[in-house]
């Protein structure tokens, strides 16, 4: 099982048709480079595994482009790390006007699994063309599953309303999918941090191994200019999996806390 938070929402994806409809992005970014955020995702009360993820400055360009890379490193924590060693990471290259991927790789060793990908996007002809083969995107957008997470957090969802839906298409491994993602309305949570005000939204998931049919994924987002995710949970057959922030720094916009 992989941590990061992307990768946990992804593993979890029902597969569907695939829109050919480009997604509206604000024209700043809603992060910055030094921001960093830490995560840990627990199996009940048990913390099983713990993530960081990272906005970094690079002098590489692409496409004579200039691009962020985002950082991803996950691994299991406590008893987990002694049954099941998790060390994962990930790198996304990023363009800083449009948020679009140009190339992605990630090192997986989990147990005694071990992977290392990579993958090259050219947006303009909707190709990805990585070490398992070339595909081809329904649009200008598709994103790794590093990428996806900041770009969705870039979404002008300005007047969105409970019940809309959107969906960001994603290259995994050997193919191309797509992200489904309804908006619920807003809420505020307790966390580790504070109080907060967020904005909660659904991911889709595929009833059946261990997940309920009736189970539903949960994501809370800060309802400020830096859209953070702050929570996730899930129920599933046996219990239920939360992921929650642990620490974050170097945001661009103050957090939408509520004193107390």
């Amino acid at each position: 099982m992989r941590f990061a938070f992307l990768f946990f929402v992804g593993s979890l994806l029902v597969r569907i048709q695939v829109y050919a409809q480009e997604l509206p992005s604000k024209k700043e970014p809603v992060f910055q480079a030094g921001e960093v955020l830490q995560y840990k995702l627990k199996y009940g009360f048990i913390t099983a595994a713990e993530g960081t993820l990272k906005v970094l400055n690079t002098d590489m360009k692409f496409d004579n482009k200039p691009v962020y890379k985002l950082s991803v490193d996950g691994e299991t924590s406590g008893t987990f790390d002694i049954f099941y060693k998790i060390r994962d990471h990930y790198d996304s290259y990023i363009d800083k006007e449009t948020f679009t991927p140009y190339f992605y790789q990630e090192n997986i060793r989990e147990g005694g699994y071990k992977r290392a990908d990579k993958a090259r996007f050219t947006q303009h002809s909707r190709q990805v063309v990585s070490n398992r083969g070339t595909f081809t995107g329904p649009t200008n957008q598709t994103f790794d599953l590093v990428s996806a997470y900041y770009f969705a957090r870039s979404l002008d969802i300005a007047n969105i309303k409970s019940g809309d839906q959107f969906a960001l298409n994603y290259f995994l491994q050997d193919g191309i999918s797509q992200l489904k993602i309804e908006y619920i309305g807003k809420e505020v949570i307790k966390t580790k941090l504070g109080k907060i005000r967020c904005l909660k939204f659904s991911p889709s998931i595929q009833p059946g191994r261990i997940f309920r049919k009736d189970s539903r994924l949960y994501l809370w987002i800060t309802d400020d200019g830096n859209r953070v995710p702050v929570k996730a949970q899930v129920e599933i057959l046996v219990g239920a999996v939360t992921m929650e922030l642990k620490s974050a720094t170097g945001l661009k916009y103050p957090m939408a806390k509520i004193d107390e």
